[in-house]
């Protein structure tokens, strides 16, 4: 076999390792792939929601989905026909519950769920302008125990206390000058109302983790 034969062979047999090395090295993840740090990891972060004691800042900016399109029209819906939508919610899903605070935003209004005990097990929300009920997203459906296992375990590491304090610390970074107005207890976190003055916005902070989670889906604080 000539020399130059030879050469060519071996070098196209280099070249086809190197191909395949490269081929299996940077495979295409797979979008539906579960991870420690993937989408469905219990490390996974969603819009608005950070890790304990982190502070950043456009948090405010993504929202969950729940923005919907309306027509130039549209007219928001009136509060007592959201409250009376969100009640015929709760009385069809959660016979035994009952509507607690209830909050008028820009884009929807926010209504707190209580058992007969009167203990706050959930959060819904009712579209301004179509609306319809929904399960609050965010902490509501990632976080709250309620009816799992879990809320009948040891009580998580933060309590109201903790959690408040959490709150206060990124706070101080993410909108200075703002308070906690108002706490709520949920199965597994805690809920926040804060604002300068006046009620701008809500988080919530896990009672497990301590990780926080800002609402960045319900606009301008409007009344309630």
């Amino acid at each position: 076999m000539k020399k130059e034969t030879i050469i060519i062979i071996v070098a196209v047999a280099v070249l086809a390792t190197i191909l395949i090395a490269v081929i299996v090295t940077t495979r295409v993840p797979n979008p539906w792939e579960r991870s420690a740090s993937g989408p469905y990891s219990r490390n996974a972060t969603g819009p608005g929601m950070l890790g304990s004691g982190m502070m950043g800042q456009g948090m405010m900016g993504g929202g969950m989905g729940m923005q919907a399109l309306y027509s130039a029209d549209s007219l928001p819906v009136a509060e007592t026909d959201a409250r009376n939508r969100a009640v015929a919610y709760v009385n069809r899903y959660y016979p035994n519950a009952k509507i607690g605070d209830f909050m008028e935003f820009s884009l929807n209004y926010y209504g707190e769920l209580k058992d007969a005990s009167n203990m706050s097990i959930a959060e819904i929300l009712v579209d301004r302008y179509t609306g319809a009920v929904t399960l609050e997203p965010g902490p509501n459906m990632v976080w709250n125990t309620w009816n799992t296992r879990r809320s009948s375990a040891t009580a998580g590491a933060y309590d109201l206390t903790r959690g408040k304090f959490l709150a206060e610390k990124f706070l101080a970074g993410y909108l200075p000058g703002a308070t906690i107005q108002e706490s709520t207890s949920y199965p597994g976190y805690y809920t926040f109302d804060f604002g300068r003055g006046q009620t701008e916005g809500m988080l919530s902070v896990n009672a497990y983790t301590g990780e926080i989670w800002v609402h960045t889906w319900h606009g301008q604080y409007i009344g309630g």
